[in-house]
């Protein structure tokens, strides 16, 4: 498996298109709950990340989450319910960020919406 580039739109349409295809993102979980940090692009506003392949995770588990596990969420579950909560909680989806933590970060609603487009367009 390839690691993430420096094309953050790219990291971005692959995690659309791995998590259709293999039906689950992955995510890290710690004692605390799930990782989050702060917006790069947001003030005041807090990012969840993940990712479409658990490799892409486990990278991540250095410095303060490097006790965090990598965990599996199912597409499904992930659209349904943990993209409407994670609006009303008022987060941000960071989206298969690179080694670097560099990528998207997105508003739930919008990351859902583009699911929905890239489902309409596999029919």
């Amino acid at each position: 498996m390839t690691a993430l580039g420096d094309d953050l739109d790219k990291n971005y349409d692959q995690f659309l298109i791995d998590a259709l295809a293999t039906g689950c993102v992955w995510g890290l979980e710690g004692p605390e709950g799930w990782a989050l940090c702060d917006s790069e692009s947001y003030p005041n506003s807090q990012v969840m990340p993940f990712w479409s392949q658990p490799e892409y995770a486990e990278c991540h588990r250095l410095d303060e989450w490097q006790v965090y596990e990598v965990v599996a969420v199912s597409t499904e579950e992930f659209l349904d319910d943990w993209l409407p909560g994670m609006h009303d909680d008022q987060f941000l989806v960071g989206v298969n960020w690179n080694e670097e933590l560099a990528g998207v970060e997105v508003e739930p609603l919008d990351l859902l919406e583009d699911f929905d487009n890239a489902l309409e367009d596999q029919s």
